[in-house]
């Protein structure tokens, strides 16, 4: 048995060993709000993993996939990265309302020299880079579920940790009490917080556990199905890794199941030490598990790697809700994903995939633009910036006329590329309207829709083949990733759980922007009509239900 950071934190905390086990309390009376919402989002966590895991969970998942599930559920829009998804699950809104469209833009007009503006910065600090920055909610644009909450009830407390910056703060918003995230050392927090002493034990505990050398983790037999060799070059092979790593290797333990163990032990600690639903109002813990993320990108999908961490995972959240019931609360889980994912093509090509494939060199935005700048006979001028798939900025410096030749030639190069599917305008997009409707069935037009915010957003958004990776090396460290408008990339489970409520599966599509008024629904949230995207949905497997009248 591989050693738990979880275990030690979950189960000898001191906070947690001074609690006296309580009774078994009887289920609650779920037409009365649950006394805490525990909202969680593990990171990179498809529906298609879901399903290829889901008959071997026996802990924390397995009790979520016996209760409310909603297997197909949606990050409807097109910019499936971290951030703009973690902005979803707890606005009701999509990033065109949101304000979070990528986990970072291109801003051609601000003074700095760097143009790039990360999501979770506030970069009117003096000195502040998209990667050296001051982390701030300032670019949420809406209410979270947690601001709302508060609003309502002051006596509502909601504290968020998570493995990222964006997810902690994406979800919790820019009034919660407690905001906690990986710092690459250690989990730290908006300064001149006061810190919790669960977080200073925890904090103690991590920084021990990174000191000692982490021995190969046991491959249960389920998983040893997947233990193939991937060569990705370079010498290099991802797919057989048990999660082995040297004394003081924070990157390693980072892109391991350790991380999450962290994460949601601390969790724990902090609800005990803040005493989160125990109080008169209801509480909200929220929960960001990003380890899934790091494994995924660094080893892909289908490998040992990801077996392990679906396992580990399992029993992490067991351990929470186990710890959850010892204190007799009365406790409302959600459980979702910020995106999906997309295996390394190489793999895929070796499964009988043969049109996955990674993207051209070349592709990218400053590349392109210098072959626009050689036809045109306009020198070494930068004329576009991005990536090589989404948002695409055409500069704003160029005279109008000039400016619409570089716009027009840009989009005929992109659309004649092999491997791009799809290229929009502003101008398309924005006349289209707001997306509604089952969101399997919206075009890549209106995908796009969803995540564009003006004066944010690009002149142009490109959108690649299905299964055409972005990632032109896979020996630099990240091998397979997400962010496409495909449904591997958008589609992500939805599951609810509460002591006493009777578990089904509803097979239909539904969004992640509905999880907040779902919630709202369930501790009688009004929501004025207009502000959200998103739809109740009820959790009733009768007659009755959860939403409020319509």
């Amino acid at each position: 048995m591989f050693r738990s950071l979880a275990a030690a934190l979950l189960l000898a905390s001191p906070a947690l060993a001074q609690e006296a086990p309580p009774p078994p309390a009887p289920a609650p009376a779920l037409t009365t709000p649950p006394k805490l919402i525990v909202a969680i989002a593990v990171d990179q966590f498809s529906a298609d993993v879901f399903a290829e895991y889901r008959q071997h969970f026996t802990g924390g998942l397995a009790r979520l996939a016996n209760g409310v599930v909603f297997p197909s559920g949606y990050q409807s829009h097109a910019a499936t990265e971290t951030c703009p998804g973690h902005s979803t699950i707890l606005t009701g809104s999509r990033p065109a309302r949101t304000g979070i469209i990528a986990n970072d833009w291109i801003d051609l007009r601000t003074p700095r020299k760097d143009k790039t503006i990360y999501c979770a910065e506030d970069e009117s600090v003096p000195g502040s880079t998209s990667s050296n920055y001051t982390v701030s909610p300032l670019h949420l644009k809406v209410l979270t579920l947690g601001e709302r909450m508060q609003a309502a009830t002051p006596a509502t407390r909601v504290a968020a940790i998570a493995g990222k910056d964006r997810a902690a703060v994406m979800m919790s918003g820019h009034k919660a009490d407690q905001v906690w995230w990986w710092g690459g050392k250690a989990f730290v927090s908006y300064a001149g917080r006061m810190t919790p002493e669960a977080i200073t034990r925890g904090n103690a505990a991590v920084t021990t556990r990174i000191a000692e050398a982490q021995r190969p983790m046991e491959l249960p037999d389920f998983c040893k199905s997947r233990d193939i060799a991937v060569p990705i070059g370079g010498g290099k092979t991802v797919g057989t890794g048990r999660f082995e790593r040297d004394a003081g290797d924070a990157r390693r333990f980072r892109a391991s199941p350790e991380f999450d163990m962290a994460v949601v032990g601390i969790a724990a600690d902090l609800r005990a030490e803040l005493k989160l639903g125990e109080g008169a109002a209801t509480d909200l813990l929220i929960i960001g598990a990003s380890a899934s993320d790091y494994i995924g990108h660094t080893y892909g999908t289908e490998g040992t790697e990801m077996c392990l961490q679906m396992v580990n995972l399992d029993r992490t959240l067991g351990f929470l809700f186990d710890i959850l019931d010892k204190t007799g609360i009365d406790y409302q889980v959600v459980l979702t994903a910020d995106h999906g994912g997309h295996d390394l093509p190489e793999r895929l090509d070796m499964h009988g995939i043969p049109e996955a494939a990674r993207v051209e060199a070349g592709m990218g935005a400053n590349a392109m633009g210098k072959k626009v700048a050689a036809k045109l006979g306009l020198g070494e001028r930068q004329l576009l910036w991005g990536g090589n798939f989404g948002d695409i900025y055409v500069d704003p410096a160029l005279p109008a006329k000039q400016r619409e030749t570089v716009l027009r030639e840009a989009i005929a190069l992109y659309r004649a590329h092999p491997q791009v599917a799809g290229v929009y305008t502003r101008a398309e997009i924005l006349a289209t309207p707001s997306p509604s409707g089952p969101p399997e069935t919206w075009s890549m037009l209106q995908s796009a829709r969803a995540s564009y915010y003006p004066g944010r957003s690009g002149d142009f958004v490109v959108a690649l083949k299905p299964r055409i990776t972005p990632i032109s090396d896979p020996t630099g460290g990240y091998v397979a990733t997400h962010g496409s408008f495909w449904d591997y990339d958008r589609r992500v489970p939805i599951l609810f759980w509460r002591k006493g409520l009777t578990g089904f599966e509803q097979p239909m599509s539904v969004e992640t922007v509905d999880i907040l008024p779902t919630l709202a629904g369930v501790i009688g949230l009004p929501i004025p009509a207009g502000e959200i995207d998103g739809r109740c949905l009820d959790l009733d497997a009768g007659p009755g239900t959860t939403c409020p009248a319509r």
